[in-house]
């Protein structure tokens, strides 16, 4: 459906890709993958024709419908909720604004019923079976919006909310070419959960970037991999590319001589990668797929993987966190009401729950930057907490370089620490002496995990830590939180996140209370269905 031809992309002397020669078949839903900063949203730029490539040009099948998730959230203000679905067909919406108008008129001449004949005809290619607005309908209200919203403006709504509408105007037309850019983003994990059905019966072609490990598992029947300049294809899902590009690599660290112990080294690698019980009725078919991989064509990757290692100073006592009895209301709205839990040694508690329930106030008591209406939070003596909170990037500003903000909150610390911490977020050399105000969104979350590793504490709280971050981070964070001596808190909506360390679940209810659960996130979501 689509083809991209000799299409390079070049900013200056920087060039992101070149020679991109690739066929985008029906019937495909591919991933595209990459470092930040290789060019992933950009080549879906030129894909859909938002912005122009260098060289070369994308061929588009003739008479395919073409649909693009809008970024801008604030583009539609002035429309209903309704009509800013409706524009995902604008030449539909058109006609019907159109029809509205014509009809409103106080006189119906020749000129206005010819025109209300071509108006029709219009209505009926763009929607033949005139059930626009019962799509419209649905499609809102699987979203989240009662159907008493769906006049409100725009304007009205959060900015996570005008997001789901912006999913809903490309979803609704069902347009045979989708291009998504991280669809995910402010979206809670029932909602990911319906997006992953809606994407999983798209008969068209469709080309999504993630971070969501088990979205792009769930969804993606190829991978695309922005690496080395060139976009290679990979047939698979994100879970095969990542067995098959680990193979690879491990394959051209040893020769001849090292095959057996390269062999062993693998074997380990899919004993770790099925290590969580959910997933070890996998782990035969797994290995049986691995002995038919076709990877001669896929090189070692030029991503550098980040190593998040949390320590704790010192060992917790017997007594961790005692939450109890705690309420919070909020302009009179309920948020949390009577909730109690106690912490014991090694809970890894996973916070869940649909966006603007209470988790980040539940956050924001627990670590006493909120204080509750109703109840009391006990820390033990010998805790010493590291908190990441959801608003990281705002606070993380100013002049100072990298190093000197990271030694800030610890004057003591060594020098040679303070560099590690840092490398290991992959701020390396003179990465360290830039700016902090000039970091990303992605950096500035990875300077937040450098910080925590310092201080090295013994129990953390962490507030939506995987935002802005790439795979890679957040693979090495879920390997880093099961590896940690200490207790955490965290709250994510990246279910392959939560697989990776959570032996604990509390999910706040729609009515302030909490299910506390002792188990994995897999197992709670099992008990649930039964």
């Amino acid at each position: 459906m689509v083809q991209t031809v000799n299409i390079k992309k070049a900013f200056g002397s920087r060039v992101l890709f070149q020679e991109i020669n690739i066929k985008l078949d029906g019937g495909k839903r591919y991933g595209l993958i990459g470092a930040n900063g290789a060019g992933k949203t950009t080549f879906l730029k030129i894909l859909s024709g938002i912005e122009e490539a260098t060289e070369g040009e994308v061929q588009v099948q003739n008479g395919k419908k073409v649909g693009t998730l809008g970024q801008n959230q604030f583009a539609y203000e002035e429309y209903t909720i309704f009509d800013t679905v409706l524009l995902g067909n604008k030449r539909l919406y058109d006609a019907v604004k159109e029809k509205e108008e014509l009809y409103m008129s106080p006189e119906f001449t020749d000129e206005v019923n010819d025109r209300l004949g071509e108006l029709e005809i219009i209505c009926c290619e763009e929607d033949p079976t005139y059930e626009y607005d019962v799509k419209i309908t649905k499609v809102l209200e699987d979203l989240g919006f009662p159907s008493s919203q769906h006049q409100d403006l725009m304007s009205t709504i959060t900015g996570g909310d005008k997001f789901k509408v912006l999913l809903a105007q490309v979803l609704y037309p069902k347009p045979d070419v989708l291009f998504l850019d991280e669809p995910t983003n402010n979206l809670d994990i029932v909602t990911i959960g319906w997006l992953e059905n809606q994407l999983q019966h798209h008969d068209g072609t469709m080309v999504v970037i993630s971070h969501d490990r088990h979205f792009l598992n769930a969804v993606c029947t190829n991978i695309l991999d922005v690496d080395y300049k060139q976009i290679r294809e990979f047939s698979g899902n994100y879970d095969d590319w990542y067995i098959a590009s680990t193979v690879i690599a491990k394959q051209n660290e040893k020769d001849m001589g090292k095959k057996l112990k390269e062999k062993e080294e693998l074997e380990k690698f899919i004993a770790r990668f099925s290590a969580n019980a959910s997933k070890a009725k996998q782990a035969t078919s797994r290995q049986k797929q691995l002995d038919k991989l076709d990877v001669g064509a896929i090189q070692i990757s030029s991503r550098r993987d980040p190593s998040i290692i949390f320590k704790q100073k010192r060992e917790v006592g017997k007594e961790l966190l005692s939450v109890k009895n705690i309420s919070k209301s909020f302009d009179g709205q309920q948020v949390l009401n009577d909730v109690s839990f106690t912490l014991e040694k090694g809970d890894k508690i996973a916070l869940i729950g649909p966006n603007g329930i209470g988790k980040t106030t539940l956050c924001e008591i627990i670590v006493e930057n909120l204080k509750p209406d109703a109840g009391t939070i006990h820390w033990g003596a010998t805790i010493q907490n590291g908190y990441f909170p959801q608003n990281a990037t705002d606070l993380i500003d100013g002049d100072m370089t990298l190093y000197d903000w990271l030694r800030n909150f610890d004057r003591d610390a060594d020098i040679a620490e303070i560099r590690n911490c840092l490398g290991r977020m992959l701020f390396n050399g003179q990465e360290q002496e830039k700016e902090v105000k000039a970091c990303s969104g992605g950096e500035k979350h990875r300077m937040m995990l450098s910080k925590i590793m310092l201080e090295q504490p013994n129990f953390m709280v962490l507030d939506e830590p995987t935002n802005h971050l790439d795979l890679e981070a957040i693979i090495a964070l879920g390997e880093g939180l099961l590896a940690y001596p200490g207790s955490v808190v965290c709250v994510s909506h990246d279910r392959e996140l939560l697989d990776a360390y959570a032996n604990r679940i509390i999910e706040i209810q729609p009515d302030g209370t909490i299910v506390d659960f002792k188990g994995s996130y897999e197992e709670y979501i099992e008990s649930k269905e039964a």
